[in-house]
């Protein structure tokens, strides 16, 4: 069976036009932007309009036409859509089938919807890599889009300075013979038993939320911080060295790392532990927070259009979220 080389067609992004600064979040809840920006690294997050245009499938449908015209494509052209969020607009259908309606798709792709948290692009992209490696599909769209803001206890200073809204997306297909784009290894794992360090256990089958749980705020996200940040480094970094010695690579072949923006903290413990330069780190916590499964597809998309990234480069992807979901890839550009 013939196997396909994989490579990056376009990208896009979409942030939300309302900005939230660590200033604006003293006078809702009790903190100081300073103190803030020194924890998390985080200096402001978009926020979306509560008045429509800017849900998770409006995002991921005004990045994907950008990603479209830089691929210079049609939306017909896509075989298969996956969509990561752990904030979808509707609970059914999922938010991969609206987009695909958004976008006039009339070819009858695939459309899966992706709940891995902050790892869900990661997921998605190495799913359609080894589909498009198959021969199964030839172009596939992968998003990472999330309104956050909805799932915030905004009165909950631990939780709510972290997140933000925003959407992240590629296209990927069939490298031409004459690329050298191609997918040198990818790692795909969880570990159930921390599902507890981040959750939100109101809300689905088991306890469906009533007038109690809305009165109390137990319906929110909650994280238990020093738990995650411990298992996140950890298995970020042991990700990342395992998918480098996969592909027979060093760290010195390494251009650029786009991880989970997740914390700065956890950025720079993840970078010692791996044993990689903070400058081969692409870093965009500052403006955006952490927008879940949407940090690596914004970061990248940003990389790439201000020409850090270029055509050749070997770039690693790595992501760690709820679950405890996590996902490496390392990929030449």
């Amino acid at each position: 069976m013939k196997s396909y080389e994989v490579k990056i067609l376009g990208t896009g992004m979409y942030a939300p036009k309302k900005i939230l600064t660590n200033i604006d979040l003293e006078s809702i809840v009790e903190t100081n932007a300073q103190w803030i920006y020194e924890r998390t690294g985080i200096q402001e997050r978009h926020i979306c309009s509560t008045e429509g245009g800017e849900y998770p499938s409006d995002m991921a449908m005004y990045a994907t036409l950008d990603a479209l015209k830089v691929a210079n494509l049609v939306p017909n052209d896509i075989d298969l859509i996956l969509f990561a969020s752990v904030t979808p607009d509707v609970k059914l259908p999922n938010s991969a089938t609206i987009l695909q309606v958004k976008l006039g798709i009339t070819n009858n792709c695939a459309c899966l919807d992706i709940a891995a948290a902050c790892s869900g692009f990661v997921y998605g992209f190495n799913m359609a890599s080894a589909m498009i490696k198959t021969g199964m599909i030839k172009k596939a769209l992968i998003i990472g889009s999330e309104m956050l803001s909805r799932e915030v206890n905004w009165k909950d200073r631990n939780t709510c300075i972290l997140f933000g809204d925003g959407c992240g997306v590629a296209i990927i297909g069939r490298a031409e013979e004459t690329s050298e784009s191609k997918v040198y290894a990818s790692i795909l794992s969880a570990d159930g038993t921390g599902g507890e360090f981040f959750d939100q256990p109101v809300g689905g089958s088991v306890t469906p939320i009533t007038i109690e749980h809305i009165e109390a705020g137990t319906h929110f996200m909650q994280m238990k911080g020093k738990e995650m940040f411990k298992v996140a480094t950890r298995t970020l970094a042991e990700n990342a060295q395992k998918v480098i010695a996969e592909a027979g690579l060093t760290l010195e072949d390494i251009d650029w790392v786009i991880p989970h923006q997740a914390n700065i903290r956890i950025i720079e413990t993840t970078a010692k532990l791996i044993g990689i330069e903070m400058d081969k780190m692409i870093i965009n916590i500052h403006k955006y927070g952490n927008t879940s499964a949407a940090t690596v597809p914004i970061a990248f998309h940003e990389a790439v259009t201000d020409g850090r990234i270029k055509r050749g480069d070997i770039i690693l992807f790595d992501a760690f979220g709820a679950g405890l979901t996590a996902g490496a890839t390392l990929l030449k550009y």
